[in-house]
C-alpha cells in the first residue's frame, strides 16, 4: 500500500523523486525512458535539501528547442512573485506542472492552434529564466500520445496506468475547452517532459509492486497562474475538472500559486484506490520527492510504503 501525502500538493516530478526514494529501481525508470520513441531530453536524479530536509529530486532536461516555462517563477505569477496582471508579452507554449517541478506541481493551456492543447505538469521551485525566445513544441493527440507509450519497454502494467493518466488529463482537457476528447491536442503534455514524467511515475509505481493507493486530499494554493490562454485561476480548469470527475477531495492553502499540477491530479485520479489510511500500518519505506517552485510550502511530496497492522 502506498500513502502519497499532498500538504504541499503534487506533480509528476514530485511523485516520480518520491517514488525513487522510496525504493523503485532507477534502472528499471531509465530503461523505460530511454526507449521512448522522443527526443531533446534527459534525467536527473539527485539529492537536494527542501525545507531543511533531505530529498529526491528528479528532473527532466530539456534542450533548447523543449524548454518551457514550468519553473519560471517571474513568468507564471509576475516579479517577484506577485500574481500577473495580464500585460507582457505572452510566450509560445504553456506551463507545465508536474510538481515535481513543484510545491505541487501544475498545468494545462494552448497557443493559437485550430484544437486546444492540454499542458502541463508540474509545479517546481526554480530561478526565473530568460524566455525572450520562443520554442516551437509539439502538439500531440491522444492516439499519439498512446502509441509512445505502447514503445516504451516496460510492464504491461505500467503502460495500462500510464494509458489511464492520459486519457484522464485527455477527458478533463475536453471538459475544459468544450470538445470532445478526440479533439485535444496536447502541448505541454505532450511535450516530452510530460510524457517522461508520466512514463516514469508508471514505471516506479509498478516496481514497487504497489496495489493500493491512498490519497485522502488534495493541497492547492489559490490566485492565479499564467499559461498559454492568458491568466487563468488556480486551481486551474483541468485539475477542477479530474478532481471532479474522480471524487478527489480539494483542500485550498492560504498560499499564492499552483501547487497541483494537471499531471499529478491526473495521476492521483488513475491509481487512488482509498481515501483513508488503514486505523492501525506500519511504514516500510519512506520516500521524499522534492519539488521546484519556491512556494510557501515545505514543497516535498512523501510517500509511504507501509501494510497495515492486523495484530
Amino acid at each position: 500500500m502506498l500513502y502519497l501525502e499532498c500538504a504541499s500538493g503534487i506533480s509528476g516530478d514530485m511523485t516520480v523523486a518520491a517514488l525513487l526514494d522510496a525504493g523503485a529501481s532507477e534502472d528499471v525508470l531509465r530503461r523505460a525512458l530511454d526507449s521512448l520513441p522522443v527526443e531533446g531530453f534527459s534525467v536527473q536524479v539527485r539529492r537536494v535539501q527542501k525545507s531543511g530536509l533531505d530529498a529526491c529530486d528528479f528532473a527532466v532536461l530539456l534542450d533548447d528547442a523543449h524548454e518551457n516555462h514550468d519553473h519560471d517563477m517571474a513568468y507564471l505569477h509576475g516579479p517577484a512573485g506577485d500574481p500577473p496582471h495580464g500585460h507582457g508579452h505572452v510566450h509560445g507554449h504553456d506551463h507545465a506542472h508536474d510538481h515535481a517541478r513543484g510545491g505541487a506541481s501544475p498545468n494545462d493551456h494552448a497557443r493559437g492552434h485550430s484544437h486546444p492543447h492540454a499542458h502541463e505538469d508540474e509545479s517546481s521551485h526554480a530561478p526565473a529564466r530568460d524566455h525572450a525566445h520562443s520554442h516551437s513544441h509539439e502538439h500531440r493527440g491522444l492516439p499519439e500520445i498512446l502509441a509512445i507509450v505502447e514503445a516504451a519497454d516496460m510492464s504491461e502494467r505500467a503502460k495500462a496506468t500510464a494509458r489511464r493518466v492520459f486519457q484522464v488529463l485527455a477527458e478533463a482537457e475536453a471538459a475544459a475547452h468544450g470538445v470532445d476528447v478526440d479533439e485535444v491536442h496536447f502541448h505541454e503534455v505532450g511535450a516530452v517532459d510530460s510524457i517522461a514524467d508520466v512514463v516514469a511515475a508508471a514505471v516506479c509505481l509498478d516496481d514497487l509492486d504497489v496495489t493500493d493507493v491512498v490519497v485522502p486530499v488534495l493541497c492547492e494554493g489559490q490566485g492565479t497562474v499564467r499559461c498559454q490562454h492568458g491568466v487563468i485561476p488556480v486551481p486551474v480548469p483541468a485539475v477542477v475538472n479530474v478532481a471532479a470527475a474522480h471524487g478527489i477531495p480539494l483542500r485550498i492553502l492560504d498560499v499564492q500559486g499552483e501547487l497541483v499540477t494537471p499531471t499529478g491530479a491526473a495521476l492521483v485520479a488513475a491509481v487512488r484506490t482509498r481515501s483513508r489510511l488503514p486505523e492501525r500500518f506500519v511504514v516500510e519505506r519512506v520516500g521524499v520527492g522534492a519539488g521546484k517552485r519556491a512556494y510557501d510550502t515545505p514543497g516535498i511530496l512523501r510517500a509511504l510504503v507501509v501494510r497495515e497492522d492486523t495484530e
